[in-house]
Parts: structure tokens; C-alpha cells; sequence
């Protein structure tokens, strides 16, 4: 057989990226450690060459596959990559100052950011099983090392160490049900899965237990009930900076191998795990809603809410319709953006010798900043689901899927966890405005951290008032 060169036009995202990586390597042995703003430079140069080529005018046209099919450039790809990379830069700008207030400030924080992004890039356009896999575990080897990244911090060294095995089982787990999977299909690229898996008499148990355990992989990555003990440790035990990043991009990279391997490959085999999906949506309302209400711990809260907006973004996968998949999507890009303002505002909050990780420590920030105070404000309120604010059209679309596809009992569910949620969410309202301050220092943070956060905050009205062009890609990606 003649060797036919791979179409390399595709794939010059992941190219820029690892390219990038090798440059931003190599300049950052030469750089001097008080000069390492220019290790930033190079990190957020690169990242804007990688978006060019992934969602802007660099960006390939329609459907397009590449290396035996073992690569997809879509519509799909192209807005969570453009997302993806923007989120990832906005975290390397508001964690330059938190880690060289703390003497963390090296060049490794910044290449484990770009071999995370590389990683989340071949996930999102993989096509095949060994090419999702290959994605996953390049982002997450490069996660467990970032929450490692300080190595005086035993806390962080433990949540390092938890992630670590726990990742490993999960990763175990999701390569079980692809090897099944590719046993009972004889492929490994994910549309001739789905077409032999549609033309099989019926569903078998080998079938459905693979698809437990590809279920079971990817709600790890999520961080879905109960699967979700990872979370709250890991939040709370990594830096600050660390945090912002994983409960970030890497969700994107999460709804795009859910969409790729429940969608793609095994789309017939919706009601097998559909069920399943509902049911980590459920629980991980209900847990994440109500433990969240008994946190003292600012990133702990976060982290249960996480696990509560993930079963937003499951439920409307759920719904099982392309209404439902587009709320999901939807819902992933939208939460991805607040989570990075909440976090961003804890950096905001915290200086040299002080974390800022408990609620109190938000005590009276009014007295302290009203402008920042009021960006937490828009942030709460759209996590909370306010109109006019992003975060109530994510989920009204969610619940309108569910509506639309007769499963009204799930949508009630989800309103009745949203109103119990709202709680914790009103509480640190509550400590910034009626409450004494405990702290009057000034606010520690360079102007880029100052504009890029309330920009950030600010997006959380504008998208509302204007969520029509973000829910036509959103529709366009999932059409």
C-alpha cells in the first residue's frame, strides 16, 4: 500500500501549539527570573496563533478530517477551542501576580498551561479512541503536575496525589469501555463505531458495559456525582491559580468528549445511557446545591457548585434532542466564563503572606472596592440565574429542552435545586454589602488584572442582553 501524506492544514492548531511549546521552553531557559512577564508574552502570543487558526480567519472551512480520519476540524471544534484558548489566557494573566507575589513565579507554570491546552485540543477534535485518549491523558498529566506545582505546600502535594490516583482509575476505567467498544466494533474511529453499533440486531450486555464504563470515565472528567471526590479536595488543596485553570477550559474538553462519544459513536445507543446521564445529573444537583450551603471555604462552595452546574450541562445532554445538546453547550461556555470571574475574583482578593479563601475574607469588600464588589455582584446573580444575566438564559435553555422533549419532571428538579442553590450565592452577596469589613488594606492588583476582571464580570450582562450570536453558534456547532 502506497503511504498517503496526512492533510496537515487541519491539524496547524495542535502544530502552533506544540511548536509554541517548544519555543516558549526553550526562551524561558534565558529568560531571568525577575524579567519571567516575558515567559507570559510568549504564552499568550502563542495561544492567540493557536485561536487564529482555530476559530479565526485562519480557520478551516466546514468538516474536515484528517490522519485516517482520526481528526475532525468542525464547527463543533472551532468554538470550544476559540473559547478554550481564551479562557486559558485570561487565567495565565490573572495568575502572573498571584504567583510572583508567592515567589512561584517560573517558567513551568506556563508550559504545563500550553501542554494542558494541547491536550484539550486534540480532545476536542479526536475522531477515534486512541486519539481522545492521547488528548485526555496530555491534559491531565500536565493537571496533576500544575496542582503539584508548589512543592513546599504538603496540602497541595496530597490533592496532587489524590487527583493523580483517582485520575488513573477513572483513565483505567474509560480505556476498558473504548477497548470493548473496539472489540465489539473492530474500529477505532468513532463514526464507524456508530454506524456498526446502528446496524447490530439489538442491544447487547457488552454494549452496555461499555458504555458504564465510558459513562464512568467521563463523568470523572466532569466531576459528576459520585464521582465527583476529587473536586472539593483538589480545589481547595491547589494554588489559587492552579484552581482557576481546572475548573475552567478542561470542562470544555470534558462536553466535547461527551459529545463525540455519546453522540458520534454511539448515538443509537441513546437509551442505554440516557438513564444513566440523567441520573448523574440528578444526584449532582442535589449534592452539589445542598453541601455547597454548608461550606465556609470560598473554593470548596465553588467547587460544589461546579458539581451542580454539571448537572445542568449533563440534563440538557440528557434531554436527548438537538435542542438539548445546543442548551449543554451553551451552558458549558457560559459557566467556563463565570467560573473564571469568581476565581479570578478570589485571586483579586488575596496578597502576599494571605490566601483569601474563606467567605468571611469577602466581609465588607463594598467598604473596601465598590467596583469590584459590584463585579462579584454580576457574577453571583448569573450563577444564580437572574435575569438579565447569562447564567438565566443557560439554564432557561436547559429546562426549555427538557420541556421540549416531554421529561418536564426533570426540568421541575432543576428549578426547585436552582432556587436551594441561590442560597449560597446570595450569602457572599450578603458578607459584601451588609456586613463590617475586617480588612481595609487596598486591594492588591496590577491595572491588566483590574480591567481583564471587570471586563469579565461586565461580560456576564452584555452576553445576556446579546445571547443570540453565542446560541446560534452553539446551534451551529450541534446542527
Amino acid at each position: 500500500m502506497d503511504f498517503v501524506a496526512p492533510q496537515l492544514a487541519p491539524a496547524m492548531t495542535e502544530i502552533v501549539l506544540a511548536i509554541g511549546i517548544c519555543v516558549v521552553l526553550l526562551a524561558d531557559l534565558f529568560i531571568p527570573a525577575q524579567r519571567r512577564i516575558i515567559t507570559l508574552w510568549l504564552s499568550l502570543a502563542v495561544l492567540t496563533a493557536a485561536a487564529w487558526f482555530a476559530g479565526g480567519p485562519g480557520a478551516i472551512e466546514g468538516s474536515v478530517f484528517t490522519f485516517n480520519d482520526s481528526y475532525v476540524a468542525d464547527s463543533l471544534s472551532r468554538i470550544l477551542k476559540s473559547f478554550s484558548f481564551l479562557l486559558i489566557a485570561i487565567v495565565l494573566v490573572y495568575s502572573h501576580a498571584y504567583l510572583q507575589l508567592r515567589g512561584l513565579m517560573k517558567g513551568e507554570y506556563y508550559l504545563l498551561g500550553l501542554f494542558a491546552a494541547l491536550g484539550i485540543s486534540v480532545m476536542i477534535s479526536a475522531h477515534s479512541l486512541i486519539t481522545m485518549y492521547l488528548g485526555l491523558e496530555l491534559m491531565s498529566l500536565a493537571l496533576y503536575a500544575m496542582v503539584a506545582f508548589d512543592r513546599d505546600s504538603p496540602v497541595a502535594a496530597e490533592s496532587a496525589m489524590k487527583y493523580f490516583v483517582l485520575g488513573a482509575i477513572a483513565s483505567g476505567i474509560l480505556l476498558y469501555g473504548m477497548s470493548i467498544l473496539y472489540g465489539l466494533t473492530g474500529s477505532l474511529i468513532l463514526t464507524e463505531i456508530g454506524q456498526t453499533l446502528a446496524a447490530s440486531e439489538g442491544q447487547t450486555p457488552a454494549v452496555f458495559l461499555a458504555t458504564a464504563f465510558i459513562v464512568v470515565g467521563v463523568a470523572f472528567k466532569f466531576g459528576a456525582v459520585p464521582f465527583h471526590n476529587w473536586v472539593p479536595d483538589v480545589y481547595h488543596g491547589a494554588r489559587t491559580s492552579v484552581t482557576l485553570f481546572i475548573a475552567t477550559a478542561p470542562k470544555l474538553a470534558a462536553f466535547a468528549m461527551l459529545t463525540r462519544l455519546m453522540y458520534t459513536a454511539m448515538g443509537s445507543e441513546a437509551s442505554t445511557w440516557q438513564p444513566g446521564l440523567i441520573v448523574l445529573g440528578v444526584l449532582s444537583l442535589a449534592l452539589g446545591n445542598v453541601v455547597a450551603i454548608a461550606q465556609t471555604n470560598i473554593k470548596r462552595m465553588l467547587a460544589y457548585s461546579t458539581i451542580a452546574h454539571v448537572g445542568f450541562i449533563l440534563l440538557g445532554f440528557a434531554a436527548g434532542s438537538p435542542e438539548g445538546r445546543q442548551a449543554a453547550l451553551f451552558y458549558a461556555i457560559v459557566y467556563s466564563i463565570m467560573a473564571t470571574g469568581a476565581f479570578g475574583m478570589v485571586i483579586l482578593l488575596s496578597k502576599k503572606g494571605f490566601e483569601s479563601e474563606e467567605l468571611d475574607d469577602f466581609k465588607g469588600l463594598n467598604q473596601r472596592s465598590p467596583w469590584f464588589a459590584a463585579m462579584m455582584l454580576l457574577l453571583m446573580v448569573s450563577m444564580i440565574g437572574i435575569p438579565p444575566f447569562v447564567g438565566f438564559f443557560a439554564k432557561l435553555n436547559v429546562l426549555a429542552a427538557l420541556v421540549g422533549a416531554d421529561q418536564t419532571t426533570l426540568a421541575v428538579i432543576g428549578v426547585l435545586f436552582s432556587v436551594i442553590g441561590a442560597f449560597y450565592y446570595l450569602r457572599v452577596i450578603r458578607l459584601m454589602y451588609f456586613d463590617a469589613a475586617t480588612d481595609h488594606t487596598a486591594l492588591e492588583a496590577g491595572m491588566d488584572v483590574r480591567v481583564l476582571l471587570s471586563l469579565n464580570a461586565l461580560a456576564m450582562l452584555l452576553l445576556g442582553i446579546y445571547a443570540n450570536p453565542l446560541l446560534q453558534l452553539c446551534a451551529a456547532a450541534m446542527a
